[in-house]
C-alpha cells in the first residue's frame, strides 16, 4: 500500500473525518476520478462533505449516490461507470482529434475541423443560434448514473456551485435540491450550451463564481480536514502568444481567480478567529491539504472536450498516482495539520 502510513498502523488508526474540494475542467475531471478512486481505498478516510463545481459536481454527486448504494466499493463502482458513459456518449459527437493529432500522439483538438468551425462559429453566434432545443449529451448520461431521489439522503453532504447568470453571484445545491438540471448549470459553458433554468433563473458554470466553493464545507461539516482536488493550473512558465493560447491562459485564470480569492479570505480569518468559541474555532481548526498534478498542463484546453476512452484512463491513472504520492507524503497530516500552507497566499500580490 502506497502510503507513509503501514498497515499495521492503519488497521488500527482512527477514521479521519475529510472533507473534498473538487474543481471544474471537463474532461479533466477523469484526473479526480482517479483521486477519489485511490482516496475510497483507505478505510480510515472517511468522506463527510464534498464541494464541487463542473466536472467536479459530477463527480461528486456520482460519489455520493454511489456511496448510498454500496459505501466506498459503491462510490468506485459508480465513478467507473459514469466515465465509461461519459466515454461512449463522446463516441458519437463529431468533436474528434484530426488525424495528424492521432499520429503526433496528441490529445488536443486543436486541428479537428470541427472543433476550429465550432471555435470561430461562437464568436458570431451563441448556442440560442447554434442549439436551440438545448441538448446536452450528459443529460441522459446523469439520468442513468445517478438515482436523485436516493442522492437527497446520502451520509455525504453535497455543496454543488452555478453561477446566476443575472446577479454574477453564486449559488450553492445541496443534496435535496441538486437535480440533472442543477449539475448541468454547474457545468454549463456560455459559449456552448443556453442557460440552464432553475426556479426560474438562469444559471451558467459555477467556476465564475466558485471553483469550488469552499465557505460552506467549514460552516457544515464536521471535518476539519479539506483535501482539495485542483484541475487549473496556477502558473505556466511560457508566456501565451497565439490568440488560442491567449484565450486559454484568461480562462484558467478567470476560473481560478474566485478559488484564490476565498483561499485569502479562509487565510485572513483564520488568523483573527477566536479558537475557542463557537465558529470562530471552525475557521481557526481548519486544516488544508492539497491534490493536484503538473501534468494537466501539458494539455491544451481543447483536450477538456476529448474524451475518448485512452485519454479517460490516462488522467484516472495519473489522479491515483497523484493521490497515492499525497499519501505517502502527508498521510500522516490529515487529522493532525495542514499539509499545504494558506498563509503563504497573503504574501502574493
Amino acid at each position: 500500500m502506497s502510503s507513509a502510513i503501514d498497515e499495521a498502523t492503519i488497521a488500527a488508526r482512527q477514521p479521519v473525518l475529510v472533507d473534498l474540494a473538487l474543481q471544474g475542467g471537463g474532461s479533466h475531471g477523469a484526473f479526480t476520478w482517479g483521486v477519489l478512486d485511490r482516496l475510497l481505498e483507505e478505510p480510515w478516510i472517511r468522506i463527510e462533505a464534498i464541494s464541487g463545481t463542473s466536472a467536479g459536481a459530477m463527480n461528486a454527486a456520482v460519489l455520493a449516490d454511489g456511496w448510498s448504494m454500496g459505501g466506498a466499493d459503491g462510490a468506485r463502482a459508480a465513478l467507473d461507470a459514469y466515465w465509461r458513459r461519459v466515454s461512449r456518449a463522446a463516441a458519437f459527437s463529431p468533436l474528434q482529434r484530426s488525424p495528424l493529432e492521432r499520429m503526433m500522439g496528441r490529445w488536443t483538438l486543436d486541428a479537428s475541423p470541427v472543433y476550429l468551425a465550432m471555435d470561430l462559429m461562437s464568436r458570431v453566434f451563441s448556442p440560442y443560434d447554434l442549439n436551440p432545443t438545448g441538448f446536452n449529451p450528459l443529460r441522459q448520461v446523469l439520468a442513468e448514473s445517478i438515482d436523485f431521489e436516493r442522492l437527497a439522503t446520502s451520509p455525504i453532504k453535497l455543496f454543488i456551485t452555478a453561477t446566476n447568470v443575472h446577479t454574477g453571484r453564486g449559488r450553492i445545491f445541496r443534496n435535496g435540491q441538486i437535480t440533472p438540471d442543477v449539475l448541468l448549470a454547474s457545468a454549463c459553458l456560455p459559449t456552448m450550451f443556453r442557460a440552464v433554468e432553475i426556479d426560474g433563473e438562469p444559471y451558467w458554470d459555477g467556476g465564475f463564481a466558485g471553483n469550488p466553493t469552499i465557505t460552506p464545507l467549514i460552516r457544515e461539516s464536521d471535518a476539519h480536514d479539506t483535501i482539495l482536488v485542483q484541475i487549473n493550473p496556477r502558473e505556466r512558465r511560457n508566456t501565451p502568444k497565439t490568440a488560442g493560447d491567449i484565450l486559454d491562459r484568461l480562462n484558467e485564470i478567470s476560473f481560478n481567480a474566485p478559488l484564490l480569492k476565498e483561499l485569502r479570505m479562509i487565510a485572513l480569518l483564520r488568523q483573527a478567529a477566536d479558537p475557542g468559541h463557537g465558529e470562530g474555532a471552525r475557521w481557526a481548526g481548519m486544516r488544508t491539504h492539497r491534490i493536484m498534478t503538473d501534468r494537466l498542463a501539458e494539455f491544451g484546453a481543447s483536450s477538456k472536450l476529448n474524451a475518448e476512452w485512452e485519454f479517460l484512463e490516462m488522467l484516472k491513472v495519473e489522479g491515483r498516482k497523484s493521490a497515492a504520492d499525497f499519501l505517502t507524503r502527508h498521510g500522516v497530516d490529515l487529522g493532525s495539520k495542514s499539509s499545504s500552507d494558506l498563509d503563504a497566499l497573503l504574501t502574493e500580490c
